[in-house]
This record gives structure tokens, C-alpha cells and sequence, in this order.
């Protein structure tokens, strides 16, 4: 199973994702400004920062989930659908086991606890114009 989330306001106009299967869980519209997660999932504890210029400070998280099988697919649809300005990224899980990170044009694929998967997704998005704070998705 595939778990993840993704910001509207990434994608670029236009865009539009067509997977098979692809299933909405959730759909929330918060105010970043301060953080970039949403309400319910704030804490009073993580030095948290917010949306950054060119950024909107409210976002569209949309939050799904679909079968394994279509992993490879939704990586290749949201690397043509994310606007590449300011490093946008979406990601998921797929079986709780791998972490898949998805920039404009490339996406990256790791076991859960693979740190350098996850440090070479991190230079992606440092060079891409990620936000250093923004660089928050996990193991």
C-alpha cells in the first residue's frame, strides 16, 4: 500500500494526475506561515518554520493512498506535474518499508532507515531550491 501526501499548490497549472487506483484520504486547506504542516499535526515542542517568499502561506494538503503496484507510475506522473520553482516535492511510502521522494523531473526511491537514500534526496533538494526547513519528510 502507498501512503502519502502531496500540496496542491506544488503542481503546476495545468497539471493534472490521472493514476489508476489513486485514492483520496484527505483533503485539508491550512494556513502555513508558521509551519508547514497542517493543524492537527503541529507540535508545541519542533522548531517549526513556515511557508518562505514566492510561497503561498496557505496550503491544499491532499493526503491518499493506493495499491504497491502503481508506485513507479505516480513517481513518473508527479515529476512531470510539480513546478520545479522553489524545490517543491511531494512523497509516499510504499509498504511502510520504502520512502519515495518526488522533485520536478526526479524522484527517489530508498528503504525506510537508508540514510544515504535519503541524504541523496536531500542534495536534490537543497540544489532544487528546497528550503533547507522544507526538507522535513522522514526517514
Amino acid at each position: 500500500m502507498i501512503r502519502g501526501r502531496i500540496i496542491a499548490e506544488s503542481l503546476k497549472s495545468g497539471a493534472d494526475l490521472q493514476v489508476n487506483d489513486l485514492r483520496l484520504v484527505r483533503l485539508g486547506r491550512h494556513e502555513v506561515s508558521t509551519s508547514t504542516l497542517p493543524v492537527d499535526e503541529r507540535s508545541e515542542d519542533a522548531d517549526q518554520h513556515g511557508a518562505v517568499d514566492g510561497q503561498p502561506t496557505t496550503w491544499t494538503f491532499i493526503d491518499f493512498e493506493a495499491p504497491d503496484t502503481v508506485a513507479d507510475e505516480l513517481a513518473q506522473v508527479l515529476t512531470a506535474a510539480l513546478e520545479p520553482q522553489l524545490g517543491w516535492w511531494a512523497d509516499f511510502t510504499i509498504n511502510e518499508t520504502e520512502h519515495a521522494i518526488v522533485f520536478a523531473e526526479r524522484a527517489f526511491r530508498y528503504c525506510i532507515g537508508d540514510a544515504a537514500g535519503r541524504a541523496e534526496a536531500v542534495a536534490w533538494g537543497r540544489a532544487a531550491g528546497t528550503p533547507e526547513h522544507q526538507l522535513d519528510w522522514g526517514p
